[in-house]
């Protein structure tokens, strides 16, 4: 206060005392709150720049939320497609024990000759099964049939109806017939009456059937057997209307019907294209045994209940393997269990399985961001991998089989193509994780770095204070105790 007058020794002394009480307020805010440059007052540059960082940190820590909930969707997506793959593998397991599978159902039929006599075609027919609603026949017998005759007719000889014609001509000639195994030649003499009679006679004595035609000579064969004609130098070709060498082309030898055996049968079955891998047949003990290569019933028209082949309108039938029946319901159970896992692979909301997009942001300016999606942003089902239901009759087939093989194993390739690039995605923002963490770090510590006080210092200053500020006490008592010297005077 102006009012009041102080030496200059207590006003020294005193000015001290108040800067030593200011220096101690400011190292007991820094003890007090830790740092250094508690406001811009402090130092505005430090101040500034910390808070600058420590802002950028900030939002660095926001994203890592975001982060860490796209590691859990990834790790989610993983679970499913793991799961998946494993339904995926366990639905090649079903039909590898299909494909291996082969206890397929059996009958064995006697063969009735005398049912199927050789009077009428009689016919097995084979239908259902891996065959379809079409019967697959096949002949149990081959029936009697007649012979077609051989026929050549003489065109341009001699007029050979009359009765007895001059035949003179012919004299030292001869003509030869032959007809498979059957061979006869005829001379003609110089004799001119009866000469027609007598080759016709002598030709049919052989087995040929000779008549004489106005064009010269026709010749037959009944049985069927082509017949070649061969004639001597002469006047033979123009007299009878035949060159030498004709042969007729029209005569079909007959033959007898017989019933099939069964070593015949079982060579008709298994060489039928049309029942490769359908039906299989073998000789069990000279009985015709049938083997139904399907899951489906096979039917048999033509035998009996009873286990006879008769060629009748009778059925029986062979039961389907019922094994790869039920294998073929475990794999449409699996698929079923495939689309299921693949809606419930989801996290927070977000299933990268069904196509969703994942977009996480790097950096606090959002220009370092990344885009997960499935490839095309299809959704990972049976249904775009190419896997189906399949019906019982699908596993009928070996090579069939082997096809469904192939597609579950496409759908695996697929599947664990997928894993892979959710698992680079993942790897990609465990490593922004970390380094951001990192990043978090670097900023956290450089701002700390600007502001905050060195307690061991400050401590130290402390002490320092409070020993000056006693001191500084202790010089204005002194001081004070030099402005009293008068009064002792009194």
């Amino acid at each position: 206060m102006s009012d009041i007058t102080l030496s200059s020794g207590v006003r020294q002394n005193l000015l001290s005392l108040q800067k030593t009480a200011d220096l101690m307020s400011t190292t007991q805010n820094r003890l007090a709150t830790g740092k250094k440059v508690n406001s811009a007052l402090d130092n505005p540059t430090n101040f500034f720049t910390s808070s600058s960082l420590q802002s950028r940190s900030n939002d660095l820590n926001s994203l890592m939320d975001s982060m860490s909930n796209g590691v859990k969707t990834l790790e989610a997506a993983d679970n499913g497609l793991t799961s998946i793959t494993n339904t995926l593998e366990s639905m090649q397991s079903t039909l590898r024990q299909a494909r291996q599978d082969k206890s397929f159902e059996t009958a064995s039929f006697t063969i009735d000759e005398t049912a199927i006599g050789t009077a009428t075609a009689k016919t097995l027919d084979l239908s259902g099964g891996a065959i379809g609603d079409t019967p697959i026949q096949l002949d149990l017998n081959s029936t009697d049939v007649a012979a077609t005759p051989a026929t050549l007719t003489g065109t341009g000889g001699t007029d050979l109806s009359v009765a007895d014609p001059d035949l003179s001509a012919l004299d030292g000639q001869s003509i030869t017939l032959t007809a498979g195994d059957n061979t006869v030649t005829y001379d003609f003499t110089s004799a001119t009456t009866g000469q027609k009679a007598d080759l016709e006679t002598a030709l049919n004595d052989a087995g040929f059937t000779v008549s004489g035609t106005s064009g010269g000579l026709d010749i037959s064969r009944a049985d069927g057997a082509n017949v070649t004609v061969t004639t001597s130098a002469g006047a033979v070709d123009s007299v009878i209307g035949l060159t030498s060498g004709d042969t007729s082309t029209d005569g079909v030898a007959g033959s007898t019907g017989t019933v099939k055996t069964v070593d015949e049968l079982v060579s008709t079955i298994n060489n039928n294209a049309d029942l490769k891998g359908k039906v299989r047949a073998s000789n069990d003990n000279g009985k015709l045994r049938l083997e139904n290569q399907s899951t489906q019933d096979l039917t048999i028209a033509g035998s009996t209940s009873t286990g006879s082949v008769d060629g009748s309108t009778s059925t029986s039938s062979i039961d389907g393997n019922d094994v790869r029946a039920d294998l073929a319901d475990q794999f449409n159970e699996l698929r079923d269990q495939l689309d299921k896992l693949s809606d419930d692979a989801s996290y927070n909301g977000i299933n990268l399985l069904r196509g969703d997009n994942l977009t996480i942001t790097f950096n606090e300016t959002g220009t370092s961001t990344i885009d997960i999606q499935t490839k095309g942003g299809e959704t990972i089902n049976a249904g775009t991998l190419g896997i189906s239901d399949i019906k019982e009759a699908d596993l009928d087939s070996d090579t069939n089989i082997d096809s469904l093989l192939t597609g579950v194993k496409d759908a695996v390739n697929t599947v664990r193509s997928q894993s892979s690039a959710f698992g680079s995605n993942l790897s990609i923002v465990q490593n922004r994780q970390d380094f951001t963490k990192s990043m978090m770090n670097t900023l956290q510590t450089g701002a700390d770095n600007l502001v905050l006080a060195d307690g061991n210092e400050e401590a130290a200053n402390m002490l320092a204070l409070q020993t000056r500020q006693q001191l500084s006490s202790t010089a204005l008592s002194l001081a004070s105790q030099a402005d009293q010297a008068p009064l002792r005077l009194f």
